[in-house]
């Protein structure tokens, strides 16, 4: 797994005649969609063909998210084509600066606080907050027609404009019905203009995250899926090229850490953003962030691994780049990164959350593992 969701755009930028490297052997095509299922894990794929046997036979490859493995961060990296050391969405949540002097902002969301918080839009741009070029752009600037087969709320959202920053033709898509309709209509038309289509499905994340990977319920989502996929590869014409992959695949909580209820885990903390798979801790304090790193490494012992900013940064864990100082403001002067199946809750904040049976972020090959699935 040597190439990740970021070079998955530039490889279709290329396809498309573009000078860059075609690193992942994307077939050119008059139009080229990629479609994204939140949550298709590449290691939970694989041990399910006999449910996604469609899914499963068009595995060209397998990329890993980059870290964290989680939807804010992974989508950003898909659309800029760089890690999120560049492009600054660092995760689910993170800090940012406020008149108290940390918030925490919500990505997903584009919410102040958390999930359930204030729009941020205003106060926080998505197009300042995330200034760097989306791969899109340059599309739109070769003169290939931009589309999006996604839920209607997310074109105008926070995220959405953060990550690809340019507007397109919109296909309302909020079923899977809907997606399948959306990509055909893209796909069927008489014309020499090329196309590139972005479209994204969420129902296997959500089904994951509230009754758990691999569980019945799951399974049935993903049988689902795979049913939509090969009638896709049947009926699209052979002008196209489809991409599907995952932005994160899950791993289901086992250990439950809650944060909130131990006073070790907050004393000279100000702020705890990210999510239960990676926490970020931004210290009350300069001078009280070893006595933080102690405290969290005897409290987490076995559960988690604990690591200072400036270690990570020199490990790149979020990109081999050096993040630009305001970047660098939203990783936490420590980070918690949980491993086998633990989860760093945190209820007071994320209730909703902090309930869920599945979850990503880390290290793990089930959660760091997508497929690169290809029609051709």
């Amino acid at each position: 797994m040597n190439h990740t969701l970021a070079d998955v755009l530039p490889a279709v930028a290329s396809a498309f005649g573009g000078v860059a490297e075609n690193t992942l052997a994307v077939v050119p095509a008059r139009d080229i969609v990629v479609l994204l299922i939140d949550g298709l894990g590449g290691e939970l794929l694989a041990r399910h063909p006999e449910v996604a046997p469609a899914l499963a036979a068009g595995v060209r490859r397998t990329l890993r998210a980059g870290f964290p493995a989680t939807t804010a961060t992974s989508i950003t990296s898909l659309a800029v084509g760089a890690p999120c050391a560049t492009h600054g969405i660092i995760g689910y949540s993170f800090a940012v600066p406020s008149d108290d002097g940390l918030a925490n902002f919500n990505a997903l969301r584009w919410r102040l606080g958390s999930a359930a918080g204030p729009d941020a839009r205003a106060d926080h741009p998505p197009e300042q907050l995330q200034p760097y070029p989306s791969t899109i752009e340059g599309l739109v600037a070769r003169d290939i027609e931009v589309h999006y087969v996604v839920p209607g709320y997310q074109a105008t959202s926070g995220l959405t404009r953060a990550a690809f920053r340019t507007a397109g033709t919109l296909h309302d898509a909020d079923t899977l019905d809907a997606v399948r309709d959306g990509i055909l209509r893209v796909a069927t038309h008489s014309g020499t203009t090329r196309r590139f289509a972005y479209a994204y499905h969420p129902a296997l994340d959500m089904t994951g995250h509230l009754f758990g990977s691999e569980s019945p319920e799951w399974l049935a989502e993903l049988s689902r899926i795979d049913q939509t996929v090969a009638g896709l590869m049947t009926d699209l014409p052979g002008s196209c090229t489809l991409l599907i992959t995952g932005d994160h695949g899950m791993i289901n909580a086992g250990t439950v850490i809650d944060l909130d209820a131990d006073p070790l885990f907050r004393h000279d903390v100000a702020l705890i953003s990210g999510e239960a798979r990676v926490r970020h801790v931004h210290a009350g304090r300069p001078g009280a962030v070893l006595d933080i790193a102690d405290r969290w490494t005897g409290g987490l012992a076995g559960n988690a691994r604990i690591a200072t900013r400036e270690q990570a940064l020199d490990e790149h864990w979020f990109g081999s780049t050096p993040p630009i100082a305001t970047i660098r403001q939203r990783i936490g002067d420590l980070i918690a990164v949980a491993e086998g199946d633990t989860v760093l809750v945190c209820p007071a904040d994320e209730p909703l959350e902090s309930a869920m049976i599945g979850h990503h972020g880390s290290w793990t090959d089930d959660e760091q593992a997508v497929p690169l699935i290809s029609n051709r």
